[in-house]
């Protein structure tokens, strides 16, 4: 009877050390703006995002302890870097997500191929980041600056906005989007007038749009985003710039700037995204989860792509079985189809860049709204294989030839 009880306390004791060593544990890092002109459509949603990706992809269940950790970036690049370079040598942090500013992401871009760790960035817009700048250890899932300005630019040319005055926010981001822009203007005809650079988070856009409107540009190209967006379009309107016969482009526009505009104000505005929440059954489901976790909220295609890039992220961990190794787990995300619930089927290409279709909405009228938050219609479907700059445009030197 000993024996056998020596026996199966043996038994037990293999088996648990060969669970124990079979236990891969990986630790996320939402690192974001959670206080200022961002927040509202990263923030605290990302955080809740990435940590339900984890619990729908039941992480526990297939021996994968998930841990999470927040940041906030504060919009500044040696911030941002700062906690990343914290995270990674001392928290052991084997990933980070979202980092909205594409001045801290390309800064985190660096900072995450050194220290061979993952960037998945849903938050930043440069397209840079899968062009000259891209790494083996990055991947950037939700929209950029070409596919925003391929969307928007062109169409709002097409239907004969072919005067263009940018207002552009003053760092990496603005800059990029006010480039790509005017190239997708320029190839189809038309021209660029001026442009103007505002500081980030500046309360008084006056002097700016009283520059916009003596261009006499039709259209206000707005190389910004976030709150920034919000104080623009609100001033134009104290200005009377689109009744004067001046037309706004939003370049970068979210669900949540609309919310805070409201569709008196809002409406008849064309814009670009990579997801709606009323897109189908399952981006309605996951919506009214997320609102319900987020005081009446609704998400954001940033918030999604969290949401999305968490989850395949945790899918080449079980196929790798570690997160010690960061390109090789970006490898891994790149040779591995991506689907989730929101995104659908897609790729991520070699130069880091997840394909997906984006969309051009239009902002509906008030009398078109049926609820809360029911502010957009659709006006195209961008296919995937157009979405997107072309690999071989990108420059990345991850692509050969």
């Amino acid at each position: 009877m000993k024996k056998f009880l020596g026996a199966s306390v043996l038994a037990l004791a293999l088996a648990t050390a060969s669970a124990q060593a079979q236990q891969v544990s990986v630790k996320i890092g939402v690192l974001t703006d959670m206080s200022s002109l961002y927040a509202d459509l990263s923030g605290p949603g990302s955080l809740w995002a990435a940590k339900a990706a984890a619990e729908d992809f039941g992480a526990e269940k297939k021996g994968i302890k998930v841990e999470f950790v927040s940041g906030d970036h504060q919009n500044k690049p040696d911030i941002g870097s700062g906690i990343a370079r914290q995270w990674f040598d001392t928290e052991k942090v084997d990933a980070i997500v979202d980092v909205p500013n594409s001045g801290v992401a390309l800064a985190i871009n660096q900072v995450t191929r050194d220290k061979n760790k993952v960037f998945i960035g849903s938050g930043p817009a440069t397209a840079d980041l899968t062009g000259a700048q891209c790494t083996p250890n990055t991947v950037h899932w939700t929209y950029d600056t070409w596919a925003l300005a391929n969307g928007t630019g062109k169409a709002v040319v097409k239907t004969g906005g072919n005067t263009w005055f940018f207002l552009t926010a003053d760092y990496a981001f603005g800059h990029a989007l006010e480039r790509d822009t005017s190239a997708v203007v320029e190839a189809n005809g038309g021209k660029v007038v001026g442009k103007v650079r505002a500081p980030l988070n500046t309360p008084d856009f006056s002097s700016f749009l009283l520059q916009a409107q003596a261009s006499k540009a039709k259209i206000i190209g707005l190389a910004n985003a976030g709150g920034d967006t919000v104080n623009t379009i609100k001033q134009a309107s104290e200005f009377g710039i689109v009744a004067g016969g001046q037309n706004l482009a939003g370049l970068l526009l979210f669900i949540t700037d609309v919310h805070a505009l409201g569709l008196q104000t809002a409406q008849g505005l064309i814009f670009t995204e990579a997801w709606y929440w009323d897109l189908n059954d399952q981006s309605r489901a996951f919506a009214k989860r997320f609102s319900a976790a987020n005081g009446g909220k609704y998400p954001t295609m940033v918030q999604a792509g969290v949401y999305a890039g968490t989850l395949h992220y945790l899918k080449a961990i079980e196929a790798t079985k570690s997160g010690a190794d960061g390109k090789a787990v970006v490898a891994k995300m790149k040779e591995l189809p991506t689907e989730d619930p929101l995104f659908g089927k897609g790729t991520i290409r070699a130069d880091g860049r997840h394909i997906h279709d984006m969309y051009l909405f239009e902002v509906k009228k008030p009398a078109e709204s049926k609820g809360p938050w029911d502010y957009y219609k659709t006006r195209a479907t961008i296919p995937a294989a157009e979405a997107f700059r072309p690999i071989a445009d990108g420059k990345c030197p991850l692509v050969s030839g």
